[in-house]
């Protein structure tokens, strides 16, 4: 949804409230605007996609009950904080962040660390680039030109999340797709830090019973 400047003449009572409302949800004045007036008028905002997309995603993943996640309204950062199987139990945040269009990429994911350890850097960076390297090999013939891009630098790594071939999902099922992705990211993770996934092939192996579940890709 485009969006230009425009010129306004509004009564001081109604920009105080629409501040005050605006403060409360985490917003600006434009975009409160924006949003009570395409509530009004029934349109569908990029930020009323998104919210449905991020409900989707907390339905799938907050069942489990090993994440917490927040996300103000009308917000296009969805975060999830899980505990790493680890000597010290350390926490790892997942970001989804969404586009305000959609075109062939919606969005990214960022995996956010901190830790002083360095065996489980090491490790870490071990597991994102064996990561990348297993999506190479099975998700090449699916995207094609269009793969996702890949990020790392000191306490992050990034993933873009991108709609391969001609496929065109609804918000529900962006929300599925992103939901099941981020975590078995995090399952295979923990299994391989825990010592549960003891070799490539093991993780190889969980990685393909993902794809073969019938997920949708992103």
């Amino acid at each position: 949804m485009k969006k230009s400047m425009y010129s306004l003449m509004l009564a001081d009572e109604v920009v105080k409230a629409v501040d005050e409302l605006a403060a409360e949800q985490g917003t600006n004045r434009s975009n409160m605007i924006n949003q009570i007036l395409a509530e009004r008028l029934e349109l569908v905002t990029p930020e009323k996609h998104v919210g449905q997309i991020f409900d989707v995603i907390g339905t799938l993943m907050g069942g489990r009950g090993e994440y917490r996640m927040y996300s103000e309204p009308n917000n296009l950062t969805m975060s999830i904080k899980s505990v790493l199987k680890y000597h010290y139990r350390p926490t790892i945040r997942y970001e989804v962040e969404m586009q305000r269009s959609f075109t062939s990429t919606v969005g990214q994911l960022k995996i956010l660390f901190r830790t002083t350890s360095s065996e489980l850097l090491m490790e870490l960076t071990r597991f994102f680039g064996l990561w990348i390297k297993l999506e190479g090999i099975y998700l090449k013939e699916y995207f094609g030109d269009l793969f996702p891009h890949y990020g790392m630098e000191p306490g992050r790594f990034t993933r873009t999340f991108v709609s391969y071939g001609e496929s065109t999902y609804s918000d529900n099922e962006i929300g599925d797709a992103i939901g099941n992705y981020v975590a078995t990211f995090d399952e295979i993770l923990k299994g391989y830090l825990s010592g549960e996934y003891r070799t490539m092939e093991d993780i190889e192996n969980r990685y393909i019973g993902y794809l073969n579940s019938g997920v949708r890709l992103i």
